[in-house]
């Protein structure tokens, strides 16, 4: 691949967490798989939502109109009395609206952002969630975990929000903007056109390859502590580094603004806005061979 060179720039950071029901397998450990459908009316303005704290989440789209989810979990306990406490308590939540079906732990904690519920007690069980899902092509996608798990997502059409915390992102054949976040693990994508809209990709650890049609136009901004940026696109050209002012609030200090500076690269003709950042590991903007 022929490759160009930017210098090193700058950087930022992330999370953890513990659930199940069905077939006992000894007495530490108990297994179940569940199985969940949902029909959708219009895949192009519903989203999608998985919130997982272990286990991976793989998600799959074909030509169908109903979200169908497979689920197998697996409840470790020390004590078979740990494990018939885990048993009793762990419950997953389905709520499905108009515009949107979630998918989370309901009990003994809610594992939906901003539910704060994560320190309630102490839990002596730990369970896995392995999630395969099969969506609509053109359905919208907000999925996370955190531990012991990878995010996948292919042929998915709509837009895609992907959060990972000790584990990568890949995502095949996209089409829309996209926010992909991890902090210990490498970020891979490949577009099967680019994405209309402002996307970003962000990993602490970790290299971000991004593939793109050759006719990518775009301003891109990247930032990284140690490592580079590295591109076989020959129609670009330097821009002068932005500068992002952040609003922050401190309780001693009142309102703070954080100035972040981001090189900048125009590809093509430039226009939508393409964000990338690491700390350690190199960005890759590749075309489609």
């Amino acid at each position: 691949m022929k490759r160009k060179f930017f210098p090193r720039i700058m950087g930022i950071a992330g999370l953890g967490l513990l659930c199940a029901a069905g077939t006992a397998v000894n007495a530490q450990e108990f297994k179940d798989h569940i199985k969940k459908e949902f029909t959708v009316q219009k895949a192009v303005s519903t989203v999608l939502a998985i919130y997982n704290l272990e286990g991976s989440i793989d998600v799959q789209g074909y030509p169908g109109d109903k979200v169908v989810l497979e689920i197998d979990e697996v409840i470790h306990a020390s004590t078979q009395e740990q494990l018939e406490t885990g048993k009793k308590e762990f419950r997953l939540g389905f709520d499905q609206k108009d515009d949107s079906i979630i998918v989370y732990t309901a009990e003994p904690y809610d594992t939906r952002p901003g539910q704060g519920r994560w320190n309630d007690r102490h839990i002596d069980y730990r369970c896995q969630l392995e999630f395969t899902v099969k969506v609509p092509y053109d359905m919208n996608l907000d999925i996370r975990t955190v531990n012991k798990g990878r995010l996948a997502i292919t042929d998915v059409g709509g837009m895609l929000k992907a959060h990972n915390v000790n584990g990568g992102i890949t995502i095949r054949n996209a089409k829309g903007t996209t926010e992909a976040r991890t902090i210990n693990g490498p970020v891979t994508i490949n577009y099967l056109r680019v994405p209309p809209d402002t996307s970003s990709y962000y990993t602490l650890n970790g290299t971000v390859e991004i593939t793109y049609p050759d006719d990518l136009s775009a301003d891109v901004q990247f930032k990284t502590m140690n490592g580079s940026l590295f591109t076989d696109y020959e129609n670009i050209e330097t821009l002068p580094v932005a500068v992002v002012k952040n609003v922050e609030k401190d309780a001693g200090h009142g309102t703070l603004y954080r100035l972040d500076i981001a090189r900048r690269i125009k590809f093509g003709k430039g226009g939508r806005v393409l964000k990338f950042e690491t700390m350690n590991g190199d960005i890759y903007i590749k075309k489609q061979s």
